[in-house]
C-alpha cells in the first residue's frame, strides 16, 4: 500500500478525533454560559449551544478536507511521520483557534447579558452638577 493512503487515512482519523473532542467539551461546558446568557432559558440554550456546535463541526471538518491533499508523495516511513506532523499540527492550531474565538464569543455574550441584568453603568458618574432652573428665552 502506498505510504500516502496511509498518511491519509491517519490524518483523517486523527483529526476528526480531535474535532469531536474540542467540539463536544465546548459544548458541554459552552452550555453553561449560554445558559447564563439567556438567563435561564433551557430550551433555547440548548438549542443556541446545538447551533454552534454544527457550526463548529463545518468549518473545522471542511478545513481538514481541504487541507487533505499532499503535493509530494510519502515515500519512507520517516516522510510519513514529517507529512503527519506538519498536517495535525496545522489542525491543531486551527482548532485552538477556533476553540479561543468560541470561548470570547461565549463570554462576550455572558458579559454582555450580565451588564443588561444589572441596569447599572459599569463606571461610577465623576462628577455633579448643580442642577439649574429651566427659563424660558425672551425676546421675538
Amino acid at each position: 500500500m502506498d505510504l500516502t493512503v496511509v498518511a491519509y487515512v491517519i490524518y483523517l482519523l486523527i483529526s476528526i478525533g480531535l474535532t469531536v473532542w474540542v467540539a463536544r467539551t465546548l459544548s458541554r461546558n459552552g452550555r453553561v454560559f449560554i445558559g447564563d446568557v439567556l438567563q435561564g432559558n433551557e430550551k433555547l440554550a440548548d438549542a443556541v449551544n446545538q447551533l454552534l456546535v454544527v457550526g463548529f463541526y463545518l468549518v473545522n471538518i471542511g478545513f481538514v478536507t481541504l487541507y487533505l491533499r499532499s503535493a509530494d508523495e510519502i515515500v519512507a516511513a520517516r516522510g510519513l511521520f514529517e507529512a503527519l506532523s506538519v498536517k495535525l499540527g496545522v489542525v491543531l492550531l486551527v482548532l485552538g483557534f477556533m476553540h479561543l474565538a468560541n470561548v470570547w464569543v461565549l463570554n462576550k455574550m455572558r458579559r454582555r447579558g450580565i451588564m443588561e441584568r444589572q441596569g447599572t453603568p459599569p463606571v461610577a458618574p465623576q462628577g455633579w452638577t448643580t442642577p439649574q432652573r429651566w427659563t424660558a428665552p425672551t425676546g421675538a
